[in-house]
């Protein structure tokens, strides 16, 4: 297998030694949990760097932040708080949850609000752009881990695939829909939009895809050994 190969953009969500056969399994083994678990925390990890960065949030970091001016609470409480309304927004769907959708809610939040008070303060635009793309590569990294755990769609994501069903739109609008209105309602409320909210709109696709690729490569490297 060659770094080229590696770094292919993945088309779908790939099936690795430490996937679950079933998203809905409630016992799953205890090495897809704990993997699930690394995904989420680096993905959170990764939306404090951004945040760290100041050069604007991710689309949901933006309405979270926006949310925590106005409650006067941490981004990292909000953005517990934003995932619970949007499971709650799950509801009239008839969407299910998973483990990894519950944990999705409880590990992101959890990464904001302990990583975000430890995490550097840039300078100048040089080490802010830096921490942007370090954000954005973390983000992707963590995306790639706790998809192909497959235990369930994260709050987010449900809410999105569940409104395209119900609509019947395109996904990649449907998407789009959403991501520009919590951005606009975070904005309207205090939240940070920048440049960092840019490149990560144009970025974050692709990183996700070749990190995907990457686990893929790396799951089926370990199946094949055992």
């Amino acid at each position: 297998m060659g770094l080229r190969s590696m770094l292919k953009p993945a088309r779908d969500v790939p099936v690795t030694w430490w996937s679950s056969p079933d998203p809905m399994d409630t016992r799953p083994k205890l090495s897809t949990l704990l993997i699930l678990c690394v995904g989420l925390w680096i993905f959170g990890t990764g939306d404090a760097v951004l945040v760290a960065a100041g050069l604007g949030n991710t689309p949901w970091t933006v309405l979270a932040e926006g949310i925590a001016l106005m409650t006067e609470r941490t981004i990292g409480q909000a953005t517990f708080f934003v995932s619970v309304t949007v499971l709650l927004l799950w509801i009239p769907l008839r969407e299910m949850p998973g483990i990894g959708t519950i944990l999705n809610a409880i590990l992101i939040a959890a990464a904001i609000e302990y990583m975000l008070p430890v995490l550097p303060t840039p300078d100048g635009a040089l080490q802010s752009m830096t921490q942007v793309v370090i954000g954005i590569g973390l983000v992707g990294i963590g995306s790639g881990i706790y998809l192909t755990a497959n235990l369930g769609a994260g709050p987010r994501d449900g809410w999105m695939t569940g409104m395209q069903r119900i609509s019947g739109f395109p996904i990649g609008n449907v998407r789009a829909a959403i991501e520009i209105s919590v951005v606009a309602i975070g904005w309207a409320l205090g939240g940070t939009v920048g440049v960092g909210t840019v490149i990560f709109a144009v970025l974050i696709g692709p990183t996700v895809a070749i990190c995907l690729n990457i686990a893929g490569h790396l799951g089926r490297e370990r199946g094949d050994e055992e």
